[in-house]
């Protein structure tokens, strides 16, 4: 099944990402990345958890996790994967139109179709995180990825409240100790190169 085609379902990980259209870029400023954010907090949160993200001047990468939504069984909706993928095209247009407008352009920012890749394996989930936290650095944006703004490296070890799930992912590599350790003993990136997808 191709990646654009893999049903989002309740209580699954899936790896989510995608790039600008001819690898041009998505992201103009940091106002972007922010109103990136919210704009996906507001469209998806309902349905999805987030447990890891990273925003980069072209592409961008999520972990998240399908919630396990109640439905009252005389309501008919839509199958669950379906109502998720219509809230991503919602999302995905609404920052495309704010982005061709700041930017003067026309047509598509995004490559057709985000791409998702579910994750079943508890131990691929700890690697994933740090794959994800690890592009600026992969893509030379920056030297050392740790302190890459646009990523939810730093923003898992604050205790400032929010919707990331900062304490599960923490649990998957014990402690915050061992979240740090983890990061710093393969900043050197080798143990992901089999995670590679761009």
């Amino acid at each position: 099944m191709k990646t654009t085609e893999i049903p989002l379902e309740e209580n699954k990980f899936y790896h989510i990402y995608n790039r600008g259209n001819n690898r041009g870029n998505i992201f103009y400023n940091s106002g972007n990345y922010e109103f990136f954010l919210r704009k996906f907090d507001e469209y998806l949160s309902e349905f999805i958890d987030t447990y890891a993200f990273c925003l980069l001047p072209n592409h961008f990468h999520f972990l998240i996790g399908v919630k396990d939504i109640k439905v009252p069984p005389f309501r008919k909706v839509e199958p669950l994967s379906n109502q998720i993928s219509f809230q991503f095209r919602r999302f995905f247009t609404s920052y495309s139109m704010a982005i061709n407008k700041q930017q003067n352009r026309t047509g598509s920012l995004f490559q057709k179709n985000f791409k998702r890749k579910e994750i079943t394996n508890q131990n691929y989930l700890s690697r994933l995180v740090f794959y994800i936290h690890a592009n600026p650095q992969m893509h030379g944006i920056v030297d050392d990825f740790r302190m890459y703004p646009w990523s939810s490296y730093e923003r898992i070890l604050k205790r400032k409240p929010s919707k990331l799930k900062k304490e599960e992912v923490l649990e998957w590599y014990n402690d915050k100790s061992n979240y740090i350790a983890y990061h710093s003993q393969n900043a050197e990136l080798a143990v992901i190169k089999d995670l590679i997808l761009e």
